[in-house]
């Protein structure tokens, strides 16, 4: 019998002590600063995350940086650092002004940045851009991409459109209402509506170097012939472009 009892307290003895090393399966894991992970946005970038450093929100290497550090962040400027990742970006969502510009991404995500106003994506590797979820947006320049298609129907904020020189075969910014420039030259364009109700407040239009025979423009407005408004020369101007 005693020697019953003793297993027992045995056993008591150690379950206790496995509970309290430390072990617990419902604690965060931490990295090697202490850190929760929980407490941390995942990095992967080198490139990115230096320029993080540089700007003051992280002070090491190690692919994480501390989520406190970027959440309430409105402005990031990483133009020309080589970066092809931006992994990280979904946690800085105060962020209302981001340029990216002449890196290497070929992808990106900014569907959690949704008080974004002005985005800017020039010069980079991109083949598809979804804005969708940007609704704030003001400026948008994702010129000199490998995008083939562009939706922007959301984005009914959106003042000026800068979309060149990628491989878009078709364009519709009807239901961006307060557009007064659209730049999409250099495309592969077989369709372009630019019949937003706002034609006769634009301050430029330029569709040259595509594949369009028509635009299709708001009913009783006249493009003017100063410049402002430019097309190639067999590419008409109709308000039904069916």
């Amino acid at each position: 019998m005693k020697n019953i009892i003793l297993l027992f307290f045995i056993a008591v003895l150690v379950a206790c002590s496995g509970s309290n090393d430390g072990s617990d399966a419902t604690s965060d894991p931490i990295d090697d600063n202490g850190d929760p992970i929980s407490d941390l946005t995942y990095v992967p970038d080198d490139n990115f995350e230096q320029a993080l450093i540089d700007l003051g929100y992280d002070d090491v290497l190690d692919d994480y940086v501390l989520t406190s550090n970027i959440s309430s962040v409105t402005d990031l400027f990483i133009d020309a650092l080589n970066i092809l990742d931006l992994t990280g970006i979904e946690d800085f969502v105060a962020l209302t002004d981001l340029s990216c510009e002449f890196n290497q991404l070929t992808t990106l995500d900014v569907s959690q940045n949704t008080v974004l106003d002005v985005l800017s994506l020039n010069g980079n590797q991109l083949t598809s851009l979804d804005v969708s979820q940007n609704t704030a947006l003001t400026y948008l320049n994702c010129r000199n991409n490998k995008l083939t298609s562009l939706d922007v129907s959301q984005n009914v904020a959106l003042v000026h459109l800068s979309c060149q020189d990628n491989q878009l075969t078709s364009l519709d910014v009807s239901q961006n209402t307060a557009l007064t420039i659209l730049q999409c030259e250099f495309n592969n364009l077989t369709a372009l509506d630019v019949s937003n109700g706002n034609n006769a407040n634009f301050e430029a239009m330029n569709a040259l170097d595509n594949n369009l025979t028509c635009i299709q423009i708001d009913e009783g407005f006249t493009p003017p012939t100063d410049g402002s408004w430019q097309k190639d020369s067999n590419t008409i101007y109709s308000t039904n472009c069916n």
